[in-house]
């Protein structure tokens, strides 16, 4: 059986098919598709780096740009339909209306910082944008951060793995376990943190949302 995750497999795909097999893994797993986007980008850059059959140069390239057009598309199915599906049936896994604006609080708050940082880490990076923009985040802000982001991270991950070659194929996938962990271990800090803050969290959330947003946020509206 086929391993999608396996890097021989990636750089077979790239090798028979070239960097659109990159720009399709990154941009769908940026849209909510959870594919290995990462992988895509490390072996296209190891496969330039030890074959120069390619350049590093349009590897990070189309990998930025995939980045960019799926968390886009990511945003703009959260903005139009996330919103609404949370609405309709976040109470089935306790996600009421009050907790919905806490999240729109968060992310007018801090929706720069969680849109590019999520972009390093495996599961925020597949589904940071479509919360972008479920929670509102506002357009022009959310744009920024993801082109940052995605910037970032395709010279990160793809320039560090030709520059450092076989080695940094040891090493790519511990380092991704451990921002996964560290992740992780922010979200129970944060759920831990929500439990016993959530009435205050409503109430700053209440009163920011009632105000116009100064960052990052478009102001809260009801799912129709």
């Amino acid at each position: 059986m086929v391993d999608l995750l396996s890097p021989a497999w990636v750089q077979g795909l790239i090798h028979a098919y070239g960097l659109w097999v990159l720009f399709a893994v990154v941009a769908l797993e940026s849209l909510g598709v959870p594919l290995p986007g990462e992988t895509a980008l490390v072996t296209a850059a190891l496969y330039a780096g030890t074959t120069h059959r390619i350049d590093i140069m349009p590897v990070m390239i189309v990998a930025a740009v995939g980045a960019i057009v799926g968390g886009t598309i990511g945003y703009l199915i959260g903005r139009s339909a996330g919103l609404r599906l949370i609405s309709k049936y976040g109470r089935t896994i306790r996600l009421n209306e009050d907790r919905l604006m806490v999240g729109q609080y968060l992310f007018l708050r801090h929706g720069g910082k969680i849109v590019f940082f999520g972009r390093f880490i495996a599961f925020f990076r597949t589904f940071a944008a479509i919360l972008a923009g479920a929670n509102r985040m506002r357009w022009r802000h959310f744009l920024l951060m993801n082109a940052l982001g995605g910037i970032g991270w395709a010279v990160a991950f793809g320039g560090g793995a030709y520059l450092f070659g076989k080695r940094i194929d040891q090493v790519a996938g511990p380092v991704s376990v451990l921002l996964l962990a560290a992740a992780a271990g922010l979200i129970v800090a944060g759920i831990l943190f929500f439990r016993r803050h959530e009435k205050e969290l409503e109430a700053r959330a209440r009163a920011a949302l009632a105000e116009p947003p100064t960052d990052g946020a478009a102001p809260a509206r009801k799912a129709g």
